[in-house]
């Protein structure tokens, strides 16, 4: 995603453009993991080194809140961010606590009305067990 991309999305969640957040937006677009919190800061004091901790976290809660990036939560564990657009699950590994994209699967959600709920959100499945590395290194030890 490009700067004017980054930009645009950002005024489209309702978000002003500080450098900070737009540091973050653009770390979380270009990465191919699922960084914690603590990670983005880090990658963000590099290269911005005015930006604080609370800072950081305060515009990951704002962009989560605007529905730019995902929250990822990993039990037990640090959560995990993600701002890839197009809609997926997350497999994560109980090992490790690596979390990966998978492909997305539409999910038929229940009537609202016979939860006697108002559903906000689309539904997102999780899938646990062990990863490719975690489940080799399971089955030769």
């Amino acid at each position: 995603m490009n700067a004017e991309a980054i930009k645009r999305s950002l005024e489209s969640g309702g978000l002003r453009c500080t450098p900070q957040r737009y540091a973050v937006m653009a770390f979380l677009t270009e990465c191919k993991r699922h960084p914690t919190a603590a990670e983005i800061f880090e990658a963000v004091n590099r290269v911005d080194p005015r930006s604080s901790r609370a800072t950081t976290y305060n515009n990951l809660r704002d962009l989560v809140q605007a529905g730019l990036v995902r929250e990822v939560a990993v039990e037990g564990r640090a959560a995990r961010f993600d701002a890839k657009g197009m809609r997926h699950h997350h497999f994560i590994c109980d090992r490790c606590g690596n979390v990966e994209d998978i492909e997305w699967y539409n999910v038929r959600r229940p009537a609202s009305r016979s939860l006697g709920k108002r559903i906000l959100r689309e539904c997102e499945l999780i899938f646990r067990g062990l990863c490719i590395k975690c489940a080799q290194r399971r089955a030769s030890g």
